[in-house]
Order: structure tokens, then sequence, then C-alpha cells
């Protein structure tokens, strides 16, 4: 909170009756006050009055520096519209650095690793993506903890101001001349101008120094995934389909899920996936990263590549199969925000119903999942018309 108009105090000026008329009436007598008296009165009241005044000064500074720490330190950080004026260059960039340093120390796990997911005002809606994603989190195997490392980006107002009210860490992201708050259709000029500039913010998370795991709003986190990530990657990534080979360059990755650690390969390798936007104009993130992975920077940068396993981290292209073994599921693959919603609230009660069965019956893998429902590769197939969001990442 900033204080727009200083503090000050009153100003009051004691407005004394002329001496010789002063009279006070005692046990219905009267006198007349001697100069002399009079004047040392007067002193007394004087020096009372600016022992106050003091007093009251020093309490209204304490009272403010109080106040300002409280909000300078509070983790829904920051309360008023603070944002990160996005842009590639760098300058613009640094200029704001410190207010979301700021949060993502407060989140960070111990080897500074965060957990990022954006939102805008489509998805932030009550009982929408952003409800079901938080409550993945509350009912997963060893989960609940990890809100304590998420942070919220905020692609708009609306958004900002609904993560405060259900999130600790949320992050205002602005950007000039840019308007994230609607549904983003799937390969138009706002969706692209989207994707590509998630990739930047993430360049720069990692510039700062911290490891980040970033996932979509509309995957559920149903165990913690951090044991299934391999220790020595750089850059490990979901998938739409996954050969069984985990550095096999003809898996089809998915943006929507990856765990990134800062060194300088990441760092050089976000910096050529956001430029080979120019070389592979009118594509999405996705797809250019699919050209890239097979391109000799990568080996001659040193980045260590490694795609996830669907058992593991599944999706509506490719749903893990094992409710034993499931981490992270996705709704990709799948066309309008009905559609999306349907099939998440299916995922999440087929996963209540798993943890309900005793031990016994979760070993024999009895159940699977009822999804893809309204989300079906069919219909995705099929689905032709324009005016409709399909989210593949």
């Amino acid at each position: 909170m900033s204080l727009s108009h200083p503090l000050t105090l009153p100003s009051y000026r004691r407005r004394s009756p002329p001496m010789s008329n002063l009279h006070i009436a005692t046990n219905s007598s009267s006198f007349t006050m001697s100069p002399e008296s009079t004047s040392l009165n007067f002193r007394h009241i004087l020096t009372a009055a600016l022992l106050f005044a003091t007093v009251s000064l020093s309490c209204l500074l304490l009272f403010r520096d109080a106040d300002y720490s409280y909000f300078s330190s509070s983790y829904s950080f920051p309360r008023f519209p603070t944002g990160f004026p996005f842009a590639s260059d760098d300058s613009v960039a640094t200029s704001n650095e410190y207010p979301l340093e700021k949060i993502l120390n407060e989140a960070a796990m111990e080897d500074k690793t965060v957990i990022l997911t954006t939102l805008n005002d489509a998805w932030a809606a009550p009982n929408s993506v952003i409800d079901l994603f938080l409550e993945s989190f509350r009912i997963g195997v060893h989960t609940r903890k990890l809100l304590n490392h998420l942070v919220i980006i905020a692609l708009d107002q609306k958004a900002f101001i609904r993560c405060q009210a259900i999130h600790t860490y949320c992050f205002l992201l602005v950007s000039e001349g840019s308007d994230f708050r609607e549904e983003a259709y799937f390969m138009t000029p706002r969706y692209l101008k989207m994707m590509w500039r998630r990739i930047d913010f993430l360049r720069s998370v990692l510039e700062m120094g911290y490891n980040f795991v970033f996932t979509d709003a509309d995957i559920m986190w149903f165990r913690d995934p951090f044991p299934r990530f391999h220790h020595s990657a750089d850059f490990q990534i979901a998938c739409d389909h996954f050969t069984g080979i985990f550095d096999d360059v003809h898996n089809r990755p998915n943006g929507g899920f990856n765990f990134v650690r800062s060194n300088n390969r990441s760092i050089q390798f976000y910096k050529f996936w956001y430029s080979s936007q120019e070389t592979y104009p009118g594509y999405h993130d996705q797809d250019v990263l699919n050209f890239i992975k097979i391109d000799p920077f990568i080996n001659d940068i040193g980045l260590k590549m490694i795609f996830l396993d669907t058992a593991n981290f599944g999706g509506l292209c490719e749903p893990s199969r094992d409710l034993n073994q499931v981490c992270t599921m996705h709704a990709n693959c799948c066309y309008g925000m009905d559609s999306k919603l349907h099939d998440l609230r299916i995922m999440l009660q087929d996963w209540k119903h798993y943890l309900t069965l005793p031990p016994s019956l979760k070993r024999l893998s009895i159940i699977s999942w009822r999804v893809p429902q309204k989300c079906s590769l069919d219909s995705l197939k099929t689905s032709g018309s324009p005016e409709k969001s399909v989210e593949e990442d």
C-alpha cells in the first residue's frame, strides 16, 4: 500500500483573553489573577500541549511504518495494480523485476523451484477451470503442500482480482496493447501472441535463477510429480503421444506442462525457442518446439531434453491408464470451454472414487478414467467451427 498524502498533525493556535479582563470564580467569590501567575500558567499549558503533540506524532509515524511493513511483506503481493510490463526487450523487463522477484522468492522451494500457471478472465470465473485446478491439489496425494509454491500469473485485472480471492501468490502480468481477458481461440492471432508471451516470460524467470514447473490450469494434479522427474535433465516436457523412449525426438511434446532447471543451457534454449517464431511464422510455440527439437543448436549448447511418460503425465490425447501411477492429467485435445469443464469434473469424480477404494482394490486397477467424453477425439476430428475454442496445449 502506498500513501498518496503524507500524514500531518492539525495545528491549533491557543488564543488567550486579555490579562486585565481574566477572572475566575471560586466559592462564589472572585479574584483577579496577577500577570506573574498568568504567565506561569500559560507556560504550563504550552508545555503540556507540546508534549501531547510530540507523543501523537510519534504514534502516527509508528502506525504508518507498521502499516507499510505489513503490506510490503504480504504474501498476496501486490495488493494494488502493479504489473510486469512484458516485452522481449530486457531493459523494459528489468525495470519491473523487483515485484516479480519478491513473490518468486516467497514462493520458491529451498532449491529455488516454483510452480507457475497462467490465468485469464475466461478461466478465472467461479466454478471454472482455476477452481478445479486448485481442488486437484487439495485432494491429490502429497500435492496440497505444493500450493505453497504455486504462483498464478494473471493476464488481466479481473483474473488478478479473482486470484487474490482464492490463492496466496498472485502476480499481474500486463502487456501493453494486448487483451487476454477472453477465451483465446486456437491459432487466432491473440492465441499465438499469448503463447509466445508465455515463452518469453518463462525465459525471464530462468534468467532470475529460478527453476520452474510450468503447468496449464486445465491440468489436474493428482500426485506429487517431483519423484517422477529426471534428475539430470535441463528441460523435460509432457507429451500428447509418448513413444516409450524418454529421449526419442519422435515424441510429440505438449507445452502445457514442463519442468525446467535454470542454467545457461536452458536460458539459451528459451531464447532460441522464442526467436524461432520468426523462422516459422504463423505457428504456435508447441509446433515450433517440434521443429527445433532436432535442430543442431540443441546439441551445440548441450541441452538435455527429456520427454515425460504419459503413464505418469497423461492427458485426453493419451490418458494415463493406471490410476496408481498417474501424477497429472491434462484436458488437451478438446474443443470449447463447456466440453473441457465437463471432462475435468469427471476426472475429479473418478479420482475421488479411486481414493475411497481399499488398498487391495487400488492395486488391482479395477477402475479407469471415464474420459474423454465431450472432449472425445471423434468430436475433435469432426468439429470445424472457427468459433469454437480448442485447447490443445
